[in-house]
């Protein structure tokens, strides 16, 4: 008889990973449609940008469901789950959360250390993409409209699935504001995109392990994406519309090939890095506790005993026989390699 795969092998890990996709892409069709109010407000020259996003969706539930069915990651996102819903943490540390979503998420502070060119570069990037996907994506799924009594202006009015929000004169500042926030945040990726495309032609350490489709592709497509957006802009006002139905097309192509790109590529970090926040509230609240690990050899802090004690859960579900060195800091698992090569390899040769 053939062997039948364990329930935790690929093939079961492929299967829910599919069943999630389609069940997200199913809502979000459900919520375009019903957003949209059965499709009345529903842009059809937006469809190609709304089908990309379905895909998007779906890519993206599948390869979070492969990521944290992953021994490592599934015990991770477990107990960063368990501490953001842990009312004891909440009792104990009621501004941690918010902090660590504002100096995490938000600011990214953990950037700066490493370089305060690279943060702020980040930094216009993260906005920027915040920014154009807050505008780009309720006004594809027909979520957002502007309206206008007259039929050209100057008078419109924001409405969410149908209901007034906001009235506006187009000729004033929040007019303004509206009806160019894609340029704003094209303004905030070009240069920051520009800056780390620069870094990974110049920078050595860059070069030597960078790969073209996982870390170029990626700048090149916020870099077009933006350009093409800031020369649509530029064509409907200064050229009287001359070249816009091609660029409008190129804007279009980039936009769809990189809403499709994000779940397999080096953006997907921008999903897995919430599922973080969890983990650093779990790892804060330990040391809120003093829970601290020392080392075995010197007695210097590791970290939180509750994180070790998760490594090492880790080590043993992937079947490590390694786990015991996670109660050494870095200096002392040198010194004990060290010591056991002079003890065991280097005796053979006397």
């Amino acid at each position: 008889m053939p062997a039948v795969a364990p329930a935790s092998g690929p093939r079961s890990v492929a299967m829910r990973a599919t069943l999630a996709g389609t069940a997200v892409s199913v809502l979000l069709i459900l919520a375009i449609v019903f957003g949209s109010r059965l499709l009345q407000d529903f842009d059809s020259a937006l469809l190609p940008y709304a089908v990309a996003t379905v895909f998007l969706a779906f890519g993206v539930a599948y390869r979070y469901t492969v990521w944290i069915s992953s021994p490592g990651a599934r015990r991770l996102f477990g107990q960063g789950w368990r501490s953001l819903f842990s009312a004891a943490n909440f009792r104990r540390a009621p501004t941690a959360l918010p902090k660590m979503i504002a100096t995490y998420l938000g600011f990214q502070k953990f950037l700066g250390a490493r370089s305060h060119a690279r943060w702020g570069a980040h930094q216009l990037i993260f906005w920027g993409c915040i920014l154009a996907a807050a505008i780009t994506f309720p006004l594809t799924w027909g979520w957002f409209t502007f309206t206008s009594g007259s039929g050209s202006g100057p008078g419109y009015e924001m409405r969410i699935w149908g209901f007034k929000v906001l009235g506006f004169d187009s000729l004033s500042v929040v007019g303004w504001l509206m009806f160019h926030g894609l340029d704003i945040a094209a303004v905030l990726v070009i240069p920051g995109a520009s800056y780390f495309l620069w870094r990974r032609m110049k920078d050595r350490g860059a070069i030597t392990g960078q790969r073209f489709a996982y870390d170029l592709v990626p700048l090149i497509a916020l870099i077009v994406i933006s350009v093409t957006g800031l020369l649509l802009t530029f064509s409907s006002i200064f050229l009287h519309g001359g070249g816009y139905q091609f660029l409008a097309v190129l804007h279009m192509v980039s936009v769809v090939f990189t809403l499709i790109y994000i779940p397999f590529g080096k953006f997907f970090h921008i999903v897995q890095r919430p599922a973080a926040v969890g983990m650093q509230l779990f790892k804060y609240t330990a040391r809120q506790d003093e829970q601290v690990f020392p080392c075995k050899r010197c007695g210097q802090p590791i970290d939180t005993a509750p994180y070790v004690e998760n490594l090492q859960g880790t080590m043993r579900d992937l079947k490590l026989d390694f786990d015991a060195w996670a109660q050494y800091c870095p200096r002392c698992k040198r010194v004990l390699r060290g010591t056991a090569y002079l003890s065991h390899v280097k005796k053979g040769f006397k």
